[in-house]
């Protein structure tokens, strides 16, 4: 990481974007927004959005971004308890929403990984995770975010899973 700076601001902001962004090699995106019954979500899509635009500006073209089991591909692949109930009551409309951030980051022409992890938590990492593109037989799994912060990070330099959505797990 290059030198770190404490830029304050809104995420949505492309502005804001472009002064953190002065001088970096690439981003990592760990959005997230509460869950929301009733009101539509919008904030992972429109911060995106005016990410992408200030990457391309300021010639940042490696993005990892984390958005969650769910989203895309791997919806129906979180678990009974999950699929059934935590997701259509609580997360509906923030699962919407990160769909269109995805959407925004695949089409965006930029050096992508788009990170999801199964269920997280705060147990202490195991130090390895098994990463998976295809989701056949999967369903359900947790890890900590010890370990989703680990793999994200060694995304930066990696080409493995570059244009991919691995789902990451224990």
């Amino acid at each position: 990481m290059k030198g770190a700076r404490l830029i304050v601001g809104d995420v949505r902001d492309e502005k804001v974007l472009r002064e953190a962004l002065k001088g970096q090699d690439a981003v990592v995106s760990a959005l997230g927004t509460p869950a929301s019954l009733f009101r539509e979500v919008t904030l992972l899509s429109t911060a995106t959005r005016a990410l992408v635009r200030a990457m391309k500006a300021e010639h940042v073209s490696r993005l990892v971004c984390i958005t969650g089991i769910g989203a895309g591909d791997s919806a129906g692949h979180g678990g009974f308890l999950f699929d059934n109930v935590i997701f259509p009551l609580l997360l509906k409309k923030v699962y919407a929403d990160k769909n269109r951030q995805e959407t925004i980051v695949r089409d965006s022409g930029l050096d992508c990984i788009l990170v999801r992890p199964s269920v997280l938590n705060d147990k202490p990492g195991h130090g390895s995770v098994r990463v998976l593109a295809d989701l056949s037989g999967f369903h359900g799994g947790s890890i900590s975010r010890a370990d989703v912060a680990t793999f994200v990070l060694d995304q930066l330099h990696a080409d493995a899973w570059l244009h991919r959505s691995p789902l990451i797990t224990w």
